[in-house]
């Protein structure tokens, strides 16, 4: 089982029409934006994708979505990685199986939190473990302690499941440079690829020997962070760090505007295409509200570099 491949990917988020059914067409022209800002690959269903708001037909249908889009444009070489997170062992290999079916490549996997006092390092290695034994596909662990009730996989963790036959990388949406850093300087990328979860550690990340990074910011400025990669790939690190400066602002204010919210308005309002209705109990942001947010500034700068690239 192979691990993904060193570049930037998308949490892609999942358009819905006003009645909260999936917005094919918006989906479709939100994935090929995405392609042509030359992303490695599309994670479907990451915390941005609202999965746990989804069934399992519509799982499978937003990861055949993107995967058929992408075919049918050319992008076959764009990676469709499926969360496949759930809350039961048993679930999570359905998802699994599931996610091989609908035509993804790799899955990424939440650690349950429902009963977050019982998950003890020990259940913890055993969850995914035994649902890694079961995957089709090559399995990452997807570590995000703000939806995992706070659950935060240390490196010791990180690095025993690495050590899984079909265990082969890890998402780190905890932000914890030194977490990455202590990963990456035990396995190499090719074995076990270790993601910096946010662009506002993305040059740090590459600085520290990451794969890459799988963030939400993406969604709005794909070619900005390709332009970022291509710094770091030419040595050009001054002028990496500047543009990773603006990223950072940015990150931070979408994060601030209403995290998937925000990000489906900030799309809405910038690229012609979506709305920005979400699966309650989230929250959505109308787009009238951003020219008044303090924070739509900083969006504002890396979206008119991204219509400039």
């Amino acid at each position: 089982m192979s691990a993904p491949p060193l570049g930037y990917y998308v949490p892609a988020v999942l358009f819905f029409q006003d009645n909260e059914e999936i917005d094919v067409d918006a989906y479709k022209a939100h994935i090929l934006r995405l392609a042509n800002g030359g992303v490695t690959g599309i994670l479907v269903q990451g915390s941005n994708g609202e999965a746990q708001h989804l069934s399992h037909d519509e799982r499978k249908q937003a990861i055949k979505l993107a995967r058929d889009t992408l075919d049918e444009h050319g992008f076959q070489n764009v990676l469709v990685i499926a969360g496949t997170g759930a809350q039961s062992t048993r679930e999570t290999k359905k998802l699994c199986t599931d996610a091989k079916e609908a035509g993804a490549s790799h899955v990424l996997v939440l650690t349950p939190s429902t009963w977050a006092p019982q998950m003890s390092v020990e259940n913890i290695l055993r969850f995914h473990r035994e649902a890694a034994d079961a995957s089709p596909l090559p399995y990452m662990i997807y570590n995000f302690p703000v939806v995992t009730a706070g659950i935060d996989l240390d490196s010791d963790t990180i690095a025993a499941l690495a050590e899984h036959p079909n265990i082969v990388g890890t998402k780190l949406s905890c932000g914890n440079i030194g977490k990455l850093h202590r990963l990456t300087s035990r396995f190499s990328p090719s074995e076990f690829a270790v993601f910096a979860g946010k662009s506002e550690f993305f040059a740090h990340g590459l600085l520290s020997g990451s794969a890459g990074t799988i963030a939400a910011l993406v969604n709005v400025v794909p070619k900005v962070h390709g332009h970022l990669y291509k710094l770091y790939l030419e040595g050009k690190i001054k002028e990496a760090m500047d543009l990773q400066g603006k990223l950072g602002h940015a990150d931070w204010g979408a994060q601030k505007i209403g995290g998937v919210g925000g990000v489906k308005a900030i799309v809405s309002k910038n690229f012609g295409y979506g709305g920005t209705t979400v699966r309650g109990p989230l929250k959505a942001v109308s787009t009238d509200s951003l020219q008044n947010n303090k924070y739509y500034a900083a969006l504002e700068e890396v979206i008119a570099l991204e219509k400039s690239l």
